[in-house]
Parts: C-alpha cells; sequence; structure tokens
C-alpha cells in the first residue's frame, strides 16, 4: 500500500509539473503575441478594452454621460475639477461623435472618454486613478494638386460632378471676387488651377489650404491670377495676372490675412438665431478663429471704435467722402477714435460678441452712404505694383504659369481631376 501510494504520488507531481509548464508557455507565447500585435485607437490599447462609440445626443453634457456610464456625481466633480483648465468639456456639438473605453478587467465604469467634434481633433480623458486629460491635434500633409473643368452648369456642380472638393469653388471665387460674377457665369467657361489641400491619414480632406495659381476663361476672356505676398511686413497676399496687375481693388477683399466666406451679403436671408426669419444680411461674413487680427481694407480715418449689444465691440472706417466700411463682432479693438489706419493695419481681433452664433467678423460696405455688397461694386483699381517688386513677382510668377498652360481640357484630364506634385508635412501636435 505504501509503495502504491509512492507511486500515486509520483505520478501527481509528474502531471501537475506537466501541466504548470504548458501554462507557464501559453502564458508567455500570449505575452509575445500581444506585445507583437498591439491594436491602438487613440493611443488606447484596444486589445484590453471594449469600446462603446455613440454620438451626442441634445441634452448631454460630459457629466451626465459619466453618470449614465457608471460613475458617481462626487467622482464627476473630482473629474472635472482636475481637468478644467486643461481642455474645454462644457459644450459638446449635438451629433459628434465620442468613444468610452472600458478596461476588460473592470468594465463597471469607462477608464478613458474621447470626444472628437471635428475629424481633425479629440479630447482624450483618463477618468481612472491618476486623472488627466489632453486635446490632440492630428498630424496633416499638404498636398499641391492641379485640376481643370468646363463649366455646364455652374461651378460648384462642376467641381462636384468633377470629383473635385467642392470647397475649392469658394476659395477660388474669392480670388476672382473683384473680377468675375460667379452667379452669372456661361456654359463653356473654362478654368484650371493649382493648389494646395490639407490630409490627414493621407486620404481624408480636411480643407483647401490656398490657391497658388489660376486660369478662368470667362466669356471667352482668358484671366490668370499669382499668388504673391505683395507686403511682407504685414503679410498682405495678393494676386495679380501675369502682367502684374492687382486683381483687386483699391480696397482688400475682405478684413483677413486668409479669407474664408461663411456668409454673403443676402437682403432675404434666413438667420437661425432670429428663429429662422428672414433677415436682411447687409454684411459678408468671414469666418475665422477667436484671436485672428482684423485688418483695415483701405486707408481711411476711424470714425466709430465702440461697442452695442447687436454688434458687439465693432469699428467704422470712413475711407473718403464716398465709401466707408464697419467690422463687428470683435473680440477686442484696437483701432482708436479719431485715428489714421492704412489698407492692412490691424484694428481689433476676431471675437463672438454682440449677436453671433460663431467667430466671425462680419464686414459692412458702405457707398455714397448707402449699405451695398462690395463684391458687387465697380471700384477704383488698387496701386500698382511697384518696379522693384514687380521684377521679383514675374520671376516667381513664370514656372507657375507654365505649369497652368501645360494643363489641358480634355477627357482624361477632366477624369484624373488632380495630380499629386508635392507633398509637405506640417507637423502639428500629435501622439
Amino acid at each position: 500500500m505504501y509503495l502504491i501510494k509512492i507511486i500515486i504520488f509520483f505520478i501527481s507531481l509528474t502531471i501537475f509539473s506537466c501541466t504548470e509548464k504548458e501554462v507557464s508557455n501559453i502564458s508567455i507565447i500570449k505575452t509575445k503575441i500581444d506585445k507583437k500585435n498591439v491594436n491602438k485607437l487613440y493611443g488606447i490599447n484596444l486589445n484590453s478594452h471594449i469600446i462603446k462609440e455613440t454620438k451626442i445626443k441634445r441634452g448631454d453634457t460630459f457629466g451626465k454621460i459619466l453618470e449614465e456610464n457608471g460613475i458617481d456625481y462626487p467622482e464627476v466633480h473630482n473629474i472635472l475639477s482636475i481637468i478644467k483648465n486643461k481642455v474645454n468639456i462644457k459644450k459638446l456639438r449635438v451629433g459628434k461623435p465620442y468613444t468610452l473605453f472600458f478596461n476588460i478587467d473592470d468594465i463597471s465604469f469607462p477608464e478613458f472618454f474621447v470626444y472628437h467634434p471635428r475629424i481633425e481633433e479629440y479630447t482624450i480623458i483618463h477618468l481612472k486613478d491618476s486623472i488627466y486629460a489632453n486635446k490632440i491635434i492630428k498630424k496633416f500633409r499638404i498636398k499641391e494638386l492641379e485640376t481643370s473643368g468646363i463649366i455646364n452648369s455652374s461651378l460648384y456642380e462642376t467641381m462636384k460632378s468633377n470629383g473635385i472638393n467642392e470647397s475649392l469653388t469658394y476659395s477660388l471665387s474669392d480670388v476672382y471676387a473683384w473680377n468675375i460674377d460667379f452667379f452669372r457665369l456661361q456654359k463653356g467657361d473654362k478654368f484650371k488651377v493649382i493648389y494646395t489641400e490639407k490630409f490627414i491619414d493621407d486620404s481624408i480632406s480636411i480643407g483647401i489650404d490656398r490657391i497658388k495659381a489660376a486660369y478662368f476663361e470667362h466669356n471667352k476672356k482668358p484671366l490668370y491670377a499669382f499668388e504673391f505676398e505683395s507686403d511682407s511686413i504685414k503679410g498682405i497676399v495678393d494676386y495679380f495676372d501675369e502682367k502684374a496687375k492687382n486683381l483687386r481693388r483699391a480696397f482688400l477683399k475682405g478684413p483677413l490675412k486668409f479669407n474664408r466666406i461663411s456668409s454673403r451679403y443676402n437682403m432675404r436671408r434666413r438667420i437661425a438665431l432670429y428663429g429662422n426669419r428672414i433677415k436682411p444680411h447687409k454684411g459678408t461674413d468671414f469666418a475665422a478663429k477667436v484671436g485672428t487680427p482684423i485688418l483695415a481694407t483701405a486707408n481711411g480715418t476711424i470714425v466709430k471704435s465702440s461697442y452695442s449689444r447687436a454688434n458687439g465691440n465693432f469699428v467704422t472706417i470712413k475711407h473718403n467722402n464716398t465709401y466707408s466700411t464697419q467690422y463687428l463682432h470683435m473680440r477686442r479693438r484696437k483701432a482708436k477714435l479719431g485715428q489714421f489706419v492704412k489698407q492692412g493695419d490691424v484694428i481689433g481681433w476676431v471675437g463672438m460678441t454682440g449677436y453671433t452664433s460663431g467667430p466671425h467678423v462680419c464686414y459692412r460696405f458702405w457707398k455714397n452712404g448707402r449699405q451695398v455688397d462690395p463684391f458687387k461694386q465697380k471700384l477704383p483699381e488698387a496701386k500698382p505694383i511697384s518696379k522693384k517688386l514687380k521684377n521679383k513677382y514675374l520671376t516667381y510668377m513664370e514656372p507657375y504659369k507654365i505649369k497652368l498652360d501645360a494643363i489641358n481640357f480634355n477627357e482624361e484630364s477632366m477624369k484624373s481631376n488632380i495630380v499629386n506634385i508635392e507633398n509637405n508635412i506640417i507637423k502639428n501636435d500629435a501622439p
């Protein structure tokens, strides 16, 4: 009997040892696989997390979302107090996506909250133990592209049907704002453009960067446009034709260094701020980030630098007995009453004061005491480029003109639409 017990003991020991060794080997193999095949999203290891993706609903707040997912109010308050100076999570936009990450070892409440209001940025908040928060701007690449088209109906529809980024329409209309009425284009009008566009993940566009050169044939009349910095001190960028003639007039086309029109002069515009009622919009809105410098569009004297409930901080400039301009919703005013300013001088900074739903400057334009659309006025030409600068411009412009002239309007060109000429990586704050 004793001998049998000894035999059983050794058999059991052998079995236990083999099993322990086998489990140990499996554990090592599993560890090696995990290290080699780590799958991450927003820098978070997906192998160790369960994710829940959804969108912000009306009435949702950061605190409400956390409480609905197992985090009690006292801890929510603690999290908010820690991250309040790191990220702004107070206003969550309806319809924008967010992701909750639950650790597979403890799914009672989420470990990470990730909110992505725009495709190029997201906010990540760690909710357990060492609480922290970061706003991440993704790296993007700027590609120089070229395209061409023949207009059948409108410029926008031509861009869209040819697979071109439709927002190029607005950039192109800004370049030719003083020279072509884009509401009266004709079938058969043609265009060629060399431009830059921003991409993240090498394929997702986040918008047109700028137009470097363009050719537009309207009513069989050709008009070239080449980007050129006409004032390096003030950073003013203009567009000139092949003979160095400025395409703008005595006024800048807009009050910002880089103009993006978000709402045009419209006597029958519906404004959500006023209950979606028809209310004339006698200004042109230029969207920009808060703090963007606002420029005087022409020489003149400051006749008002004040604040009102509707206009917020605003400045009015009298340019001469014919023209006056006004700039609304400033964060802060720089120009003083009675001060003489020159074209391109900073008179304030973009803000959200007064009646406005987002950061922009509302640009108003008067001619002979009547408020008008500046883009439909025949304004005096701008001051000619200096002889010294003209020679520099012509040298700079020549290779772009050669590139433009080489672009054709045949079917093959229309199908390809864009040709990647050059890539430049722009480094943003990114993980």
